[in-house]
């Protein structure tokens, strides 16, 4: 199947969120799709992330993650993950808190060659854990990714109007259209 990582895999509006958000339908297992699994698209993620990403001015090029550090980052991007989605689904959680900053933490204190997408990565999660008004964090109606609500009423219910809000407002009439035309 072929893939390129495009504006809208980039509408989670945080680079972290972003990462987390780079497993499609995760929560079905028959269709959940890794695009980290493939070792090119992980190679190609910090270049779409420089283009891309909302928070591209704060890191600048960012560099690919080092082979030796790629199982530190990926955990990050699980806890990542399921921290924000418990805080946005019930409310925080100090056991997932604290393997986030776990996380975060392996990574900054990192030697050589954490000078990349997973550094990048950890100091924007770190910046979301801390951020003034949490309840802009969402979960996409339509897809289940992660993302930041910046409208000014914090009505936003989808990742990205263009393609989620597209496909439930083509839903949503399709299923009226039906009605409409049932005997």
């Amino acid at each position: 199947m072929s893939f390129s990582w495009t504006a809208h895999r980039f509408s989670g509006g945080a680079l972290a969120l972003d990462v987390a958000n780079s497993v499609i339908l995760r929560h079905d297992d028959e269709r959940r799709v890794d695009r980290f699994a493939a070792p090119e698209q992980l190679e190609a993620f910090p270049e779409a992330a420089t283009e891309f990403c909302v928070e591209r001015t704060l890191f600048g090029d960012i560099a690919p993650v080092a082979s030796e550090n790629q199982s530190n980052f990926l955990a990050l991007r699980e806890a990542t993950d399921r921290y924000f989605r418990k805080r946005v689904s019930t409310g925080s959680d100090d056991t997932l808190l604290a393997q986030l900053l776990e996380a975060i933490a392996l990574i900054l204190r990192g030697g050589p060659g954490s000078e990349g997408l997973d550094k990048a990565t950890a100091q924007s999660a770190l910046r979301l854990v801390t951020m003034p008004e949490p309840e802009r964090m969402k979960i996409c109606r339509n897809c289940g990714w992660l993302f930041l609500d910046r409208s000014k009423n914090k009505s936003r219910a989808w990742c990205d109007m263009a393609v989620c809000g597209n496909r439930a407002k083509a839903n949503r009439h399709y299923r009226r259209r039906k009605e409409e035309e049932a005997p």
